[in-house]
């Protein structure tokens, strides 16, 4: 499976392409696509767009992973990373690549083990899952691979699968109505 893990934005958006294939993470490309901060707004989110849109023709990723929209510090910019993600989303619609959403917390906890981990523990364990020799930079960057590294543990688990409509062999769901 060919994981695009996307950390949104419109000033610098983080991505990093892996494989994952029999439980290993493996490092296919990574980067960031940034914006300068005197462009105009809409010139930005267009940017933003072409640069999603071209990383889906390039690697043609069977998933996208996204850090799901948190703020609780910097209101000032969360309608501008909302409008970024919808540019995201309409560039991974038209590339067809299905879109998948994880809370910091889901990040943590599949990376690290440990949901409340500090961000220098996120960044030092995505390195050494994916064997890198040091921590990919901007911050971003790093984030993007431990996005994707969330969705390929959590697509591989039974529950994963189940979450994406998919089935497991020997595993039957029912559902009772009126529950």
């Amino acid at each position: 499976m060919l994981v695009l893990g996307i950390d949104p934005g419109y000033a610098i958006v983080g991505w990093g392409v892996l494989r994952y294939d029999r439980n290993q993470y493996i490092p296919v490309d990574f980067g960031a696509i940034t914006t300068d901060a005197g462009t105009d707004f809409s010139q930005r989110l267009n940017d933003v767009y072409d640069g999603i849109y071209r990383l889906c023709q390039r690697y043609r990723p069977d998933a996208a992973a996204v850090e799901k929209l948190f703020f609780t510090s910097n209101q000032k910019t969360v309608i501008g990373v909302a409008e970024a993600r919808g540019v995201t989303r309409l560039a991974l619609r038209q590339n067809n690549v299905p879109f998948f959403e994880y809370t910091p917390l889901q990040v943590k906890q599949a990376v690290v083990g440990y949901g409340r981990a500090v961000k220098a523990q996120v960044m030092e364990m995505t390195r050494l899952m994916l064997g890198l020799k040091e921590v990919p930079k901007p911050d971003d960057t790093a984030d993007a691979l431990a996005i994707a590294i969330c969705h390929a543990h959590s697509s591989g688990s039974i529950l994963g699968s189940l979450k994406q409509g998919g089935s497991v062999p020997g595993v039957h769901l029912s559902i009772r109505e009126g529950i």
